[in-house]
């Protein structure tokens, strides 16, 4: 089990919402028809805003390739219904004259929820629109049929829009992430192999028990969207996410758009073969990177080479910790290993930023040369001048991922 979440920051304050704005959600409130982007332009200024504001107006209208007449078109709603705020900015003020006036999202005027599911617990988090977690909370699952996920979550859902309630704003939009095949248009879960899944139309189901509008993704593929509006992919139009823990997975972002792929799979790193005469992986085929470098695939490799009866992934950080000699051989053939499928990701892709991240972060120490020596040996050309950044992920990263893409899908659904 992962460890207890860290204490919570304390919470940003929430500005009141407006007296034209609706009542706090009730179950029968229907959330839809509040955001006034009602053109694409207003919708990429407001996105703009959202992961790189403030910005002043002309910034704001460079950056989304607007002209200034379709700014001003486009804040004026988001500003009237209190999505946006104009400020003066004192700091800047020019030599002469009035001081710039920066515009920039009112994270308070609207709040998420994110669920991550694991093969044995439920994360969820309440974030503002600028996807700030604001509460976590956890709840262990003793059964992975849909049936009991759902009203495990649903019981999360409803916990935390109880305690949306006392911040008088309300909730705009449920995200649920999920390792595996998922069909985010359709919202199903085509195959989650760590919960056994087939074919789940989750979204449905989900909408139907909480009330709430619901978006399903791949949770490395969520986690990339908070990556590309929240985090280290800012500003950035190539990079890619690995995860490194139990799986090994990849988000991708080219040309500013999350891929997909045509059946809902892309970035599959976990299974590019890097020795075709390595152990088997589940997938059938030799010398995939999560054959290798997967948690289990690592507690394996130490059974086998030093006879020690390591119980999990922590047990065998801490052997290798310890200095023993086959513990960390494991750790560096898995730190080789990802380091040729980012340089992999890298040649195909030249991305400006490759992100690790994931549970397995724990042991970074035990590989982090090995995948840094890998990944310059095979990266070919400029693709090696890549900028690998690495960056921990607390369990409630994966849930904010899962919000992220619901305010995501709030910031689009009235666009036309």
């Amino acid at each position: 089990m992962p460890s207890p979440l860290p204490p919570l920051p304390p919470l940003p304050r929430l500005s009141p919402v407006p007296p034209s704005s609706p009542a706090p959600r009730t179950a029968a409130a229907p959330p839809a028809g509040t955001f006034p982007a009602g053109t694409p332009a207003a919708a990429q200024i407001f996105t703009t805003l959202l992961s790189q504001g403030p910005l002043t107006r002309a910034e704001a209208g460079r950056r989304a390739g607007l002209s200034a007449a379709a700014v001003t078109k486009a804040v004026r709603p988001l500003i009237e219904a209190g999505y946006l705020v104009e400020d003066a900015d004192e700091e800047a003020r020019p030599a002469l004259g009035r001081p710039a006036n920066l515009v920039r999202v009112d994270g308070g005027r609207a709040l998420f929820i994110g669920v991550k599911v694991t093969g044995d617990e439920i994360i969820g988090v309440l974030t503002d629109l600028c996807c700030r977690v604001l509460l976590a909370r956890r709840l262990p699952l003793a059964d992975r049929a849909p049936k009991a996920v759902l009203a495990a979550a649903a019981a999360l859902v409803g916990e935390l829009l109880t305690e949306a309630d006392g911040f008088g704003v309300r909730v705009m939009g449920l995200g649920i992430a999920v390792s595996g095949d998922v069909d985010r248009a359709e919202g199903v879960v085509r195959y989650s192999p760590f919960l056994d899944w087939r074919e789940v139309p989750l979204a449905e189901l989900a909408g139907m028990t909480t009330g709430l509008p619901v978006t399903v993704d791949n949770d490395v593929r969520a986690l990339t969207v908070a990556e590309q509006w929240f985090g280290a992919g800012v500003g950035l139009s190539d990079f890619a996410v690995v995860t490194v823990g139990a799986g090994i997975g990849c988000g991708l972002v080219v040309h500013g758009r999350v891929v997909a792929g045509a059946h809902g799979v892309a970035g599959e790193i976990g299974h590019v073969t890097v020795d075709p005469a390595g152990p088997l992986c589940r997938c059938g085929n030799r010398g995939c990177v999560e054959a290798i470098a997967g948690d289990d695939a690592i507690v394996r490799r130490i059974r086998e080479t030093t006879g020690a009866e390591v119980a999990d992934a922590a047990a065998a950080a801490a052997l290798a910790h310890r200095g023993d000699a086959g513990a960390r051989d494991a750790y560096a053939r898995a730190g080789a290993a990802i380091g040729r499928g980012i340089a992999t990701v890298a040649n195909l892709l030249g991305p400006e930023r490759v992100i690790i991240s994931g549970e397995g972060l724990a042991a970074y120490d035990l590989f982090a040369e090995q995948i840094r020596e890998a990944f310059t040996e095979a990266a070919f050309g400029s693709a090696a001048r890549c900028d690998v950044q690495t960056r921990p992920l607390p369990f409630e990263e994966w849930a904010r991922g899962a919000a992220a893409t619901a305010i995501q899908s709030f910031t689009a659904q009235h666009t036309h």
